[in-house]
């Protein structure tokens, strides 16, 4: 399974990283070919709603950025994954950036299913990232949510939080169509 991780942590670090290096750890290790893009260290603008990707561009942004190394990997993915820190209870404004741009293209026609992994400092500041998640990602989409993973506080770096992610990229099954 090719699955893409869209980590949106400016911190290379960071909580996020140490739950992305597990999971993806455990992901190769299966056999599946994962590609992760630290979009957080990427120039990728927001979207500006001008509406060229529908009328004039056949599904691309006038915008030229990095946002074009993306597109390529959204459309060879079987499987996207999306990691953030939770700021101010919602993903990164660079994971937000990356996730408007796909309007240009809409939903990916060979994503089959998503995860989310997410950091934070306080357990109690996840609603919102997550509901977002289900409506504008799973929902809208119409793919399988494989996981919700999140860590805070002492979790954060934990062995035990590690382990998990290792484990459930370790025994991810592709979703059939």
């Amino acid at each position: 399974m090719r699955i893409l991780i869209l980590n949106g942590s400016p911190h290379p670090d960071g909580a996020t990283a140490d739950m992305v290096a597990a999971f993806e750890k455990g992901a190769k290790e299966a056999g599946h070919d994962v590609v992760t893009f630290s979009v957080a260290r990427m120039n990728v603008k927001g979207c500006l709603g001008c509406e060229y990707c529908h009328n004039k561009g056949e599904g691309k942004c006038v915008q030229q950025d990095d946002m074009q190394r993306l597109y390529p990997a959204f459309f060879s993915a079987d499987m996207v994954v999306f990691a953030s820190p939770i700021y101010y209870f919602t993903f990164s404004a660079q994971l937000q950036a990356v996730i408007h741009r796909t309007y240009a293209f809409g939903i990916p026609k060979n994503v089959k299913q998503t995860a989310l992994i997410l950091s934070s400092g306080d357990a109690f500041v996840y609603g919102p990232a997550i509901t977002q998640y289900y409506q504008s990602i799973v929902e809208y989409w119409g793919v399988k949510n494989a996981g919700i993973f999140t860590a805070n506080g002492d979790k954060n770096k934990s062995e035990e939080k590690r382990q998990e992610l290792y484990t459930f990229g370790k025994n991810l099954k592709e979703e059939i169509a």
